[in-house]
């Protein structure tokens, strides 16, 4: 599969899981994480590849290792995606929780 083809289903997935995210392609700076998920008072960062097994350009391990010690980074490829997606999910209930203790 084309890593393209890959991020734009990967959108898809994620604006369904997340109505109302903004979501939007970084296109700014070499090795920056491609997508950018800002949710309620949350914000993500995906590095989409087309395989595990794909090359990361310089600085993209940076960026994602930075990204997530602030908030929530990671490569995400088809072959890790749903346990991304789980972890993504998580992470954003998790925080919101904390925020809104009395709801389920």
């Amino acid at each position: 599969m084309l890593e393209s083809k890959f991020q734009h289903e990967l959108v898809g997935e994620l604006e369904e899981m997340f109505p109302g995210a903004l979501i939007y392609k970084n296109e700014t700076k070499q090795g920056f994480p491609d997508l950018t998920i800002l949710y309620e008072d949350r914000w993500a960062l995906l590095e989409c590849k087309k395989s595990q097994d794909a090359s990361h350009q310089p600085n993209q391990d940076y960026y994602v290792e930075r990204a997530d010690n602030m908030s929530f980074a990671r490569f995400v490829y088809p072959e890790n995606k749903q346990e991304v997606l789980d972890e993504l999910q998580q992470a954003f209930r998790t925080r919101w929780k904390t925020r809104h203790p009395k709801s389920k």
